[in-house]
């Protein structure tokens, strides 16, 4: 009974504070009803603070994101932007369309501001790169970007750039995470009503400007596209970019186009999940264009689907490796030069390009926070649909270039009458196939994915598919040159060069395992039994991975 009171004393307190009309009503009624269990998973903790930022579940209660939560993550990070030197700075807010997301942008601005620092807001809900590029531009000290990207509808979340334009590291968000803790009372935070900068368009045409900088001069730009934003904020500024290009008109899907974060017309609004790409692929097959072009929610992520006979609604998705290795050639052909990076969950076919182009590789850890940083970066991608081909102009993946590199080497292909899945075969003729699949177990309680790591931890598998396991690292001890993550990779013996990472998604609840066997091919008319080999490869290793893994 006492551990009952206590937890009703708690919510009552943070009742007290909650300056949303909307989720203390909710709490309140969670209270009145003594819905205790609910109130537990609301108050067993907080969210934690890290290289990700905050995402969460919208409701009230430290364990949900909702404005009490945001108001103190911004004065732990006005505090640590403070106690690094940078007090008077420019903070640059941006926000995508998702609930709540405008409110989290103006407590952000009203906190920057309260503590000392200066605030500027996008003008409306854009693309996350937009926000990467105004960091820079304006010469900022930091950026946050209220956004949970590819979420499900009921989530939000809270991205920390600092000023070079890419997302915090460690220490970072430990140091960050520490200036939340801090903080006292909301009454402690000033958060006065006005003294920010609402910004207009003058830093979204800018970042159009650049956009150019991603095309060749003279470059053909004729390929017809259909274009899908799932619901998100792309559509403005992907037309806008395509129009300033020359690239025909894209064909909107129309159901999708509009910014609503209901996204009624998905489970989860990621181009990867199943079904989201369904009326795409409808709308493809009314209007018959030459490559079928999606952004996520927030746009930093570009999908591409190319015709295919062999499928039953006429078109596949590429895989996100797919249309790495395909932007990586691109590039490597029009000269460029510099560091080509990856993550370590990504496709091996990068190193291969890159070595054979003579440009600098290098692979880290996953997500775009650790790519950016690569010294020297001309290009830098991870298979989760997530492209960097700016970096001068912006230090994280962005849909939006993407787009336009893609359509300018479908567009140049075109005009040879050849296709994206022509230059596919190329690249597995000269490097071997790289077949690529993944396992992902999206689980409602995270102990599953816990017990995952920690079975896998303590009986490694001795062989996958027939195959022996020859290297079984712990990534949580951090190897020569990567530092300590939750992760988990093999290399399989044979002669297919068979790897397997197995690691908890940073973002969502899932367990991912990403894996990939290399198929020599002798050429073009042994890709049809390479396919069909890899595949059955893979397959096999899936089966087996579940297996060791117990899910």
């Amino acid at each position: 009974m006492q551990e009952q009171d206590d937890l009703i004393t708690r919510a009552r307190a943070w009742l007290a504070e909650d300056p949303d009309p909307e989720t203390a009503a909710e709490l309140a009624g969670l209270i009145e009803a003594g819905d205790t269990a609910e109130l537990a998973d609301r108050f067993r903790g907080t969210l934690q603070f890290g290289t990700a930022g905050l995402r969460g579940e919208i409701g009230a209660g430290p364990m949900r994101m909702n404005r009490s939560v945001v108001i103190r993550a911004a004065a732990g990070l006005a505090a640590y932007l403070k106690a690094q030197g940078h007090a008077g700075g420019l903070v640059v807010v941006g926000y995508d369309a998702r609930y709540k997301s405008a409110d989290f942008a103006r407590d952000t601005a009203a906190v920057m501001t309260g503590a000392g620092l200066r605030a500027a807001v996008l003008p409306r809900p854009l693309p996350t790169p937009v926000l990467a590029y105004a960091i820079r531009h304006l010469g900022a000290v930091a950026g946050v970007e209220v956004t949970a990207s590819h979420n499900p509808p009921r989530d939000n979340g809270y991205k920390v750039y600092l000023g070079d334009g890419s997302q915090i590291v460690s220490p970072a968000d430990a140091d960050i995470a520490a200036e939340i803790g801090r903080v006292d009372t909301l009454a402690s935070v000033p958060r006065p009503e006005s003294g920010w900068e609402d910004l207009g368009d003058e830093v979204l045409d800018a970042y159009l400007a650049r956009t150019d900088h991603v095309l060749t001069a003279g470059s053909p730009r004729g390929v017809r596209t259909v274009y899908t934003a799932m619901h998100g904020v792309g559509k403005d500024v992907v037309l806008a970019a395509f129009a300033r290009a020359g690239f025909p008109e894209p064909v909107l899907v129309a159901e999708q186009a509009e910014p609503d974060p209901a996204f009624p017309t998905v489970a989860f609004p990621n181009p990867e999940e199943p079904g989201a790409m369904d009326l795409a692929f409808a709308k493809a097959a009314q209007v018959h264009p030459d490559i079928v072009i999606a952004n996520d929610p927030d746009a930093d992520r570009c999908a591409v689907a190319v015709p295919d006979a062999s499928s039953a609604c006429g078109w596949r998705m590429l895989r996100g490796d797919e249309v790495g290795a395909l932007l990586a050639a691109h590039l490597v052909g029009k000269g460029a030069r510099g560091v080509f990076a990856e993550s370590i969950v990504s496709s091996s076919l990068l190193g291969r390009i890159a070595e054979a182009a003579g440009v600098g590789y290098e692979e880290t850890l996953t997500g775009f926070k650790w790519i950016a940083r690569v010294q020297g970066l001309r290009y830098g991608y991870e298979e989760a649909l997530g492209y960097c081909v700016d970096p001068e102009g912006v230090r994280d993946k962005d849909g939006v270039t993407a787009a336009l590199l893609v359509a300018e080497l479908a567009s140049e292909l075109k005009e040879q009458g050849r296709t994206l899945t022509d230059l596919l075969d190329d690249l597995a003729v000269t490097h071997g196939l790289h077949a690529t699949d993944q396992l992902s177990v999206r689980v409602s309680d995270l102990s599953v994915i816990a017990s995952a790591m920690a079975r896998l931890r303590a009986h490694p598998p001795v062989s996958l598919a027939g195959l022996s396991v020859v290297s079984a690292q712990d990534l949580n001890r951090g190897t020569q040159s990567l530092p300590p993550t939750d992760g988990l990779r093999y290399h399989l013996d044979g002669d297919h060069k068979a790897r397997v990472i197995v690691r908890p998604s940073g973002t969502e609840p899932k367990l991912k395992c990403y894996l990939e066997v290399v198929v020599p091919v002798a050429g073009a008319q042994d890709l049809p039994s390479a396919r069909t080999r890899g595949q059955e490869i893979l397959d096999a290793i899936k089966k087996d991975l579940a297996a060791a893994a117990g899910i």
